[in-house]
């Protein structure tokens, strides 16, 4: 069934930010955990923790994976403030109200935007690009609905997001 949900997290991010990882919206299981990437199947947390050399957190571990990104430069947020979604279906996303990514990268020192898969992508080009004129990076999505793409792969693939200085 689709309904109106609000992202009721705020964003990663500190003054030593350099980096922007965008997804879309909370999967159910992110919103029940409030943080991000908590389907125990994502593989965001593996491919983070692989690139920056650190132990994997478990998954309601919130305070060690906040530490870990900012440690490492790294902020994320979703696109998505509040949109109609059938479960955590990306593709039955409509009626999107942005979040404020313009705002945010005004007061930082993020030099590179990265989408966490196509669709973040799309909805950024859409709704926030024409507000900050800042390119965005594709990068294949840690979902475990990219099963086509390997952990090993997806490592490969985002290792551009250590390539900001």
């Amino acid at each position: 069934m689709e309904e109106r949900v609000t992202h009721t997290f705020a964003p990663v991010y500190d003054e030593n930010s350099k980096v922007l990882i965008l997804g879309t919206f909370p999967s159910i299981k992110s919103r029940e955990m409030e943080f991000y990437y908590g389907h125990p199947q994502n593989r965001f947390w593996k491919v983070i923790s692989a690139l920056t050399e650190e132990e994997t957190p478990e998954r309601e571990e919130v305070r060690k994976k906040k530490e870990m990104l900012l440690k490492h430069g790294i902020a994320i947020w979703d696109v998505i403030a509040s949109c109609k979604i059938q479960g955590s279906s990306d593709s039955s996303i409509r009626d999107v109200v942005p979040n404020e990514i313009a705002a945010l990268l005004n007061r930082t020192g993020i030099e590179k935007v990265f989408a966490n898969g196509a669709k973040a992508e799309q909805l950024y080009k859409k709704y926030v690009y024409p507000e900050t004129n800042r390119p965005i990076v594709k990068l294949p999505s840690t979902s475990p609905a990219n099963a086509a793409w390997s952990l090993e792969r997806l490592c490969e693939s985002w290792k551009a997001i250590l390539n900001f200085d």
